[in-house]
């Protein structure tokens, strides 16, 4: 069947296209090619996770024709399909919205190889979640993570190279802790493949080398995902990157690092293993509580919009990973629920801050005031957007704040939920800043006039600002998914 080749094709095809952009360069080719490529990966993923839901089987891939554990193996189950349509859907809107931020922010002689490391960033991030195997898993790693760095290098701002090269130091650093990781867990299993390895794995727990290697994946995890304090990389990359960069790097990179995350702890290592025999929950959730009081807090006293969303973004990761802390069956619903949520309120906020970075030249929050004036249809989405942030009912940000304080009570700590509620209120202080400095204060005389995005900015983020409500009250698609793939990380089932 023509299904059984799509764990494949879903990863080639943005490889092969990649290539094609680099040897073509033409922009409006490349542009169309990364489009075509983009949309077919997101119809075959939606295509693949249809089809596990249907018939509860994984989809498995054979490299090469060599079976599992010796061959490499792709592997699509509920978890990885549901990330792959993320992953692609965003993919997919960000190059619909972006084609007026890129010609804007990038030299024309460079465009074509954006769109060549756009998609090499898309396979790599794709590999990620569809690779079963823990080397080929850094492998794909290296591919987002170098395509990455150029991507946010290409930034006009001559900060975006310093940002670069940053993320570049602390990337290096944790893939490197990463393989040493695996390293230690092939020593001991003898076997790469991740559900080989949990298996072998299972009587070796409470050797020292299997928690060595434990330590250094989830380490290593950790600062790919920016978990606080391992974050230090994130704002100068969001703040300086082009805007259409930062929507779709903020929307997908740190998410894919944290379904990799969730994949050791509840299937290599366990779910048992994991709260019972280490402190490794105790201390994620410690540093969760911890990026979400420090990101927010940093977000307020921020000039640079970008920034401001980007220390956001600190704050919203600490939300998805306690919920893995939580460890149990509605905390980590309200994980996964909230890898979606924030991916499409976040990828849209940021989309509409591109709009306002095209028209107005500047991020800064002082050139903003009166903005909401001449860019209704901009500020207004932003609003929305903020209610989702705040987690008003109605909006995504509500949904995964519920399942978050039921996993919290379950546990009996109300006074993790007293500490979301406070949360909530840092929200409204940082994004209340801006919609009071666009919608109440003046523009200042002289300024030159303003108007709306283009329409392809405008339409594409106002649909997902539209999704942000409409996933609000329809929860079947990300509700239904993340408790069917809960079911099957605590259940132990592969």
């Amino acid at each position: 069947m023509l299904i059984d080749q799509f764990p494949a094709i879903v990863v080639a095809v943005p490889l092969v296209a990649a290539a094609l952009c680099a040897i073509v360069r033409n922009e409006t080719a490349c542009w169309l090619i990364s489009l075509v490529v983009a949309f077919l990966c997101f119809v075959g993923s939606a295509t693949m996770l249809g089809q596990v839901q249907e018939y509860g089987v994984p989809l498995s891939y054979k490299m090469g024709g060599w079976a599992p554990p010796a061959g490499i193996e792709l592997r699509v189950d509920l978890l990885s399909g549901y990330l792959l349509v993320l992953v692609s859907l965003i993919a997919t809107a960000v190059l619909i919205y972006g084609r007026h931020s890129v010609r804007a922010e990038i030299k024309e002689s460079v465009r074509g190889w954006y769109y060549a490391m756009y998609l090499l960033c898309m396979c790599g991030l794709l590999g990620i979640v569809i690779t079963g195997d823990a080397f080929n898993a850094f492998v794909f790693m290296e591919i987002s993570s170098l395509s990455m760095y150029t991507l946010i290098a290409l930034g006009k701002d001559r900060r975006a190279l310093a940002a670069s090269y940053q993320y570049l130091i602390m990337g290096t650093i944790g893939a490197t802790m990463y393989v040493i990781g695996v390293g230690l867990l092939f020593t001991i299993t003898g076997t790469l493949n991740l559900i080989d390895m949990a298996e072998r794995l299972a009587p070796l727990l409470d050797t020292p080398a299997a928690i060595a290697g434990m330590a250094f994946v989830v380490v290593g995890l950790s600062l790919k995902i920016a978990l606080f304090p391992l974050h230090l990389w994130l704002p100068n990359a969001y703040a300086f990157a082009p805007s259409a960069v930062t929507a779709f790097l903020a929307a997908t990179a740190t998410k894919v690092s944290i379904y990799l995350l969730m994949r050791y702890l509840y299937t290599v290592f366990g779910f048992s293993f994991a709260i019972e025999q280490t402190p490794i929950l105790e201390v994620v959730m410690v540093l969760s509580l911890a990026a979400i009081f420090a990101g927010s807090f940093s977000a307020i006293f921020q000039e640079n919009i970008k920034r401001m969303l980007a220390y956001s973004s600190v704050a919203q990761i600490g939300y998805i990973t306690l919920g893995i802390a939580l460890a149990n069956a509605p905390g980590l619903t309200g994980s996964l629920v909230h890898i979606f949520n924030h991916a499409v309120m976040k990828g849209a906020l940021f989309m509409l801050v591109g709009g306002i970075a095209l028209q107005i030249g500047t991020v800064r929050l002082s050139d903003m005031a009166g903005v909401g004036k001449v860019m209704p249809l901009t500020m207004f989405g932003f609003v929305l957007g903020s209610f989702s942030m705040l987690g008003v009912p109605g909006t995504v940000g509500f949904v995964s704040k519920w399942y978050l304080a039921i996993g919290a009570l379950e546990n009996g700590w109300w006074w993790v939920v007293a500490l979301l509620m406070l949360s909530s209120l840092l929200v409204l202080v940082y994004m209340g800043r801006v919609i009071e400095v666009a919608f109440f204060r003046e523009r200042p005389e002289g300024a030159p006039p303003l108007k709306e995005a283009p329409k392809s900015m405008i339409m594409t983020a106002w649909v997902f600002i539209l999704a942000c409500i409409y996933l609000g009250f329809d929860t079947s698609f990300t509700v239904g998914v993340a408790q069917q793939a809960v079911d099957v990380l605590m259940g132990g089932a592969q």
